[in-house]
């Protein structure tokens, strides 16, 4: 419902409103849910920390029941969906699949809490997400930090340090490896490998099956948040950030990981996009292992939106079995 009185500004139905004062309407985020001591259907823990006061960067950290004091399990680093503009790493969905992920592939996690546009437009997440990932390996030794995280040093083995992300996440994954394989992360952490899950990539020129009509593609989700989200973004929606093969952009060969899974679902409208990007990588001269996971039938982050159907279930099982 329209905040009464207030003048819209912009709108992308059915995600976010902002009206002209500034504020802002987030439609589409599911609730945000407290940690939990053990996850009913789990038994993971989980609980928030603070990263950083300022900036305001937070987590949801969990560690699955299986785990012993003595064991070093593999961490993932995770950035969840959302169009860099809504979700959130405390989000009802994004903690189910959290638990869901530490649970099955027996690992720490820890999911990212980064400031949202457009109220911080970006490129203040990615720099939010390189800050709290600098901040997680830095557990690996003693790096002065005042605020360090028992969970992380005490279970994590830093040999296999993995990053991911969903939708916005994904991306915001991609730009973190293409910022580890040229600045060193702290204690020459290396990051093993990532799984970039339904990517939000775009370009001004089609790919694939998407539309040619430039004034449709100028109404898409896809094109409009990105707008909205950066507005002086260097070239646009060709920006290197959002379109990763555009001629000119960083060689994909520098990506900072050695093992990498791309997932696309059939029914998406960046599908075409994530497989593209999959071959671009594949013909960079990239060293790294490579695969690509395509789901039929079903939609843009199917397995986090409809986490109880058989193919959501089958998706979790399969990126879990990648963080060896």
């Amino acid at each position: 419902m329209e905040s009464l009185g207030k003048e819209v500004a912009t709108e992308i139905l059915p995600f976010i409103r902002v009206y002209k004062d500034g504020s802002v309407e987030r439609l589409a985020a599911s609730p945000n849910v407290p940690p939990s001591a053990e996850d009913p259907e789990t038994g993971v823990s989980s609980k928030d920390i603070t990263i950083s006061e300022n900036p305001p960067i937070s987590a949801r950290i969990y560690l699955p029941k299986q785990v012993e004091q003595h064991q070093k399990v593999p961490l993932l680093v995770y950035f969840h969906g959302g169009g860099f503009c809504f979700e959130s790493a405390f989000s009802l969905v994004e903690t189910k699949y959290m638990n869901s992920l530490a649970y099955l592939a027996k690992v720490v996690v820890i999911s990212i809490e980064y400031r949202l546009a457009p109220e911080y437009a970006l490129p203040i997440a990615y720099e939010d997400c390189w800050a709290g990932l600098q901040w997680v390996v830095s557990h690996c030794g003693d790096y002065g930090i005042d605020n360090k995280e028992p969970w992380l040093s005490t279970y994590v083995d830093f040999d296999r340090v993995y990053v991911a992300g969903d939708s916005a996440g994904a991306n915001l994954a991609h730009n973190i490896l293409m910022r580890a394989g040229s600045e060193a992360l702290n204690g020459g952490i290396k990051i093993t490998g990532a799984f970039l899950t339904h990517p939000y990539f775009w370009g001004s020129k089609p790919v694939g099956s998407e539309t040619k009509n430039i004034k449709e593609r100028e109404k898409r989700p896809t094109y409009t948040i990105w707008q909205l989200v950066y507005p002086e973004a260097p070239g646009g929606i060709d920006n290197p950030m959002v379109n990763p093969v555009i001629p000119g952009a960083p060689s994909l060969a520098g990506l900072g990981c050695s093992r990498l899974l791309v997932s696309v679902a059939e029914k998406d409208a960046m599908r075409d996009r994530g497989i593209l990007y999959y071959n671009e990588v594949k013909g960079s001269g990239w060293k790294g292992e490579l695969e690509l996971i395509e789901v039929e039938g079903e939609d843009h982050a199917f397995h986090i939106l409809v986490y109880e159907s058989e193919n959501a279930k089958k998706q979790i099982k399969r990126l879990a079995s990648f963080l060896v």
